[in-house]
């Protein structure tokens, strides 16, 4: 019984320590389905800034630029 419950609590610390969700962050999102919230800086350019319909924050999201459409081009390099 002694050795069950070791078993059992390496299982669950290993669990723990290597959570699923990190694996799934790497994985593109399925086709049709919604972006993550990617957080970006703000430009330093003013004029950047404007062109994105964008305030004086420090970091924005895509759903903060106001455009009819935004095209997103995701590279995957390795």
């Amino acid at each position: 019984m002694r050795r069950n419950n070791c078993q059992l609590i390496l299982m669950l610390s290993l669990l723990l320590a290597f959570p699923c969700g990190v694996s799934a962050a790497n994985q593109p999102p399925p086709e049709g389905g919604v972006l993550p919230n990617i957080e970006l800086p703000v430009p330093e350019a003013p004029y950047h800034r404007q062109y994105l319909g964008l305030d004086q924050k420090s970091v924005f999201s895509i759903p903060d630029i106001k455009a009819e459409v935004v095209i997103i081009e995701i590279f995957s390099m390795y």
